[in-house]
């Protein structure tokens, strides 16, 4: 064999040891890397959530199963722990009935809200089964069982229609529920129906548009004072702004407040005034809610 044959032989062999050693380095780095994403991810067989996932769901689950008004509690206990001092615990505890107030307040406007709502397609439900040609009392059973626009006094009206009994006295008892004075105009409209013969589906329609429309005007009223709500929490919270900025430059406003004379001074004539103008605002903002 010549000489420049077996240079090219060796050229030939080198180049084919350096193409496997290639392949299998790669080979081991692609195994070593599939390994690390299975065992970062659980492996195939597992899809547990990601670790950020898992928190904002025990997050909201413990949001959920807390009343707002334990958080005052809460901040009390963290302040109290921060600033060495039992007022902020003993202010937060006196925060947890004012809180609860306000959320029984919030739950209830939702309620009549959802009521209202209700009412409203019950008359849309029993003007479409007087149309389709049932008779009033077969149509309101049918629109009840659609709907649930009679709320507790649902047994009692669909007695009196089963039965021939006083449905248009039936139904103002049950307007009585918080949310449910669109029942009114649904007696009026049946009485006058079953007395004077007149249409009950165009009456429910007017019915119907009326209370859409008030709806709508609540709904834009409260849009309209929306602002002024955003406006009363905002200036509720410089308090807290004020006390970050002041421990942010080192000033220590925590200890002036509850360690000094002049400071717990400062607190109580605060609070009080806080306290004043937040009722005040969202006077004027219930006032204008209720014109």
């Amino acid at each position: 064999m010549a000489i420049g044959e077996t240079a090219d032989v060796q050229v030939s062999a080198a180049m084919a040891c350096a193409g496997i050693a290639a392949w299998l380095m790669s080979g081991r780095r692609g195994g070593a890397r599939r390994a690390r994403l299975l065992l970062a991810g659980g492996g195939a067989g597992r899809a547990g959530p990601p670790r950020q996932e898992w928190i904002g769901a025990a997050w909201r689950r413990l949001r959920e199963r807390t009343r707002p008004e334990a958080w005052s509690l809460v901040a009390g206990l963290v302040i109290a722990v921060i600033g060495s001092s039992v007022v902020p615990l003993l202010l937060g505890a006196a925060g947890v009935p004012l809180l609860g107030r306000v959320r029984r307040a919030s739950e209830a406007r939702r309620a009549r809200e959802q009521r209202g709502d209700a009412v409203i397609a019950l008359c849309g439900a029993l003007a479409g089964e007087v149309r389709a040609g049932r008779q009033p009392g077969e149509a309101l059973l049918g629109a009840a069982r659609d709907s649930d626009g009679l709320g507790d006094g649902q047994p009692v009206v669909l007695a009196a229609a089963r039965f021939g009994g006083d449905v248009p006295g039936a139904l103002t008892e049950a307007a009585r529920q918080p949310g449910a004075d669109g029942l009114v105009g649904l007696a009026a409209c049946w009485r006058v129906a079953v007395d004077r013969g007149a249409g009950l589906a165009a009456g429910l329609d007017r019915l119907e548009g009326a209370l859409r429309a008030e709806r709508d005007q609540r709904a834009d009223m409260r849009a309209q004072l929306a602002g002024s709500r955003s406006t009363a929490s905002m200036l509720a919270g410089l308090p807290v702004l004020g006390l970050l900025l002041g421990t942010a430059l080192g000033a220590d406003p925590l200890h002036v407040l509850l360690h000094t004379g002049p400071g717990l001074g400062c607190l109580l004539v605060g609070g009080v005034l806080e306290g004043v103008g937040l009722w005040w605002a969202l006077r004027i903002v219930r006032g204008a809610e209720a014109a």
